[in-house]
């Protein structure tokens, strides 16, 4: 027999209030649900049966499916098993960690790296550390959460600047002598506009007031730069970000962040972050599939040249349509509807037609900027793209 279970009078207006809310959300055109993909994550997937062109992934690269990274993390879940067992300054720090972050450092060119369960993490437990009361934060307006919460919980002062307004953050950071350390922390690609922080001026502003720099190069690590090793290659500033924030878990293709500097960062991260002390070490067969990863990227860089031959079509395409694809310089790329209720429509009008295209909507974007979110992935062919820009093309009949 099945038991009920009692429902108190709190849990009885508590669903009340929940019913509310998500009334509201869906009549705002705010309602969110999950989709459920059946097999890899690649440029085409399975939902409920039916093929769809996957235009939101951040797999840029495609190698969450590559034959060689998936043997390698096989032979690391027969040779370690499937977990960690524990934080890593318990007993989780297996040898693959040491072997990984020695690569990473190597592959961003700094002396030292941490690797993170995650980039929100690493985001979090960094800033967190870094930063306390007396001291100043200036975060970009467009920082992705995790900047913004690990700020929060710095107990920092926190000054947001108007995005990429390098004439704001230096009147600003003229202001700020009397706190005891100011950090400047700024995405390099940023993850909603696609375009790309100023940051040989954040370098040269951070420099002239002694402030330490902190960049977030999850969108741009495999991606950005001759050899793919991010922002500080493709701008040449090479040994000017004093924290190097990055994530496994995009172009890489596995999962897990990592920040890289000097040994002495990574070297007080282990004793003060909270999220790296107190968070189970990812499975040994995520850090193998990195390794892999990097080894790839650093051999072939022709997944990176089909990546930007990709974005050239499908970013021209849709500014020969008339789109409105913002300022973004990158991989991702945005298509401005501005209304909430035209983003639901252009992407329920997609999701038909066999494209998977989340509408990004408040408060992940500013109300009155919802938009659709095209990533671009090396694996993508020609054949599909063409068409998504055809459906786009019939899709300014119907908005």
């Amino acid at each position: 027999m099945k038991l009920k279970t009692p429902k108190s009078s709190f849990s009885t207006f508590f669903d009340k209030e929940i019913d509310i809310e998500l009334s509201r959300l869906k009549k705002e055109n705010l309602y969110r649900l999950l989709r459920t993909i059946d097999g890899p994550q690649s440029s085409k997937v399975k939902i409920k049966g039916k093929s769809f062109i996957l235009l939101s992934s951040n797999n840029y690269l495609g190698l969450i499916n590559h034959p060689y990274i998936k043997r390698k993390s096989a032979d690391a879940l027969k040779k370690y098993g499937t977990g960690s067992g524990s934080s890593r300054l318990i007993s989780g720090n297996t040898a693959l960690y040491d072997k990984l972050e020695k690569k990473i450092a190597a592959f961003k060119g700094c002396e030292s790296s941490l690797v993170f369960s995650s980039g929100y993490a690493a985001n979090v437990g960094t800033i967190s550390a870094l930063a306390d009361k007396g001291d100043i934060i200036f975060s970009d307006e467009l920082n992705h959460a995790s900047i913004i919460d690990g700020s929060r919980l710095s107990g920092a002062k926190i000054f947001v600047y108007p995005h990429n307004d390098i004439e704001v953050l230096e009147r600003s950071l003229k202001k700020s002598a009397k706190y005891k350390k100011r950090l400047i922390i700024t995405d390099s690609i940023f993850s909603m506009d696609g375009d790309l922080a100023d940051l040989p001026e954040i370098v040269r502003i951070a420099e002239k007031y002694n402030a330490i720099l902190m960049v977030d190069d999850a969108h741009a690590t495999g991606v950005l730069g001759k050899k793919g090793r991010g922002s500080a290659e493709y701008f040449n500033i090479n040994g000017k970000i004093d924290v190097y924030m990055g994530t496994l878990s995009k172009a890489i293709g596995s999962v897990g962040g990592f920040i890289c500097g000097s040994g002495k960062l990574t070297e007080y991260l282990i004793n003060k972050s909270r999220s790296f002390i107190y968070s189970t070490g990812l499975p040994p067969a995520a850090l193998a599939a990195s390794l892999a990863a990097f080894e790839i990227i650093e051999k072939d860089l022709s997944f990176k040249e089909r990546l930007w031959e990709n974005v050239s079509f499908l970013k021209n395409g849709l500014d020969e349509l008339g789109y409105d694809t913002m300022n973004t310089k990158t991989q991702i790329i945005p298509v401005l509807l501005k209304s909430e209720k035209r983003t639901l429509k252009a992407m329920n009008y997609l999701y038909e037609k066999g494209i998977f295209l989340p509408g990004i909507r408040p408060p992940t974007v500013p109300q009155g900027k919802s938009r659709l979110r095209a990533t671009v992935m090396a694996t993508h062919s020609k054949i599909d793209l063409e068409h998504v820009l055809d459906l786009f093309r019939k899709m300014k009949r119907v908005l």
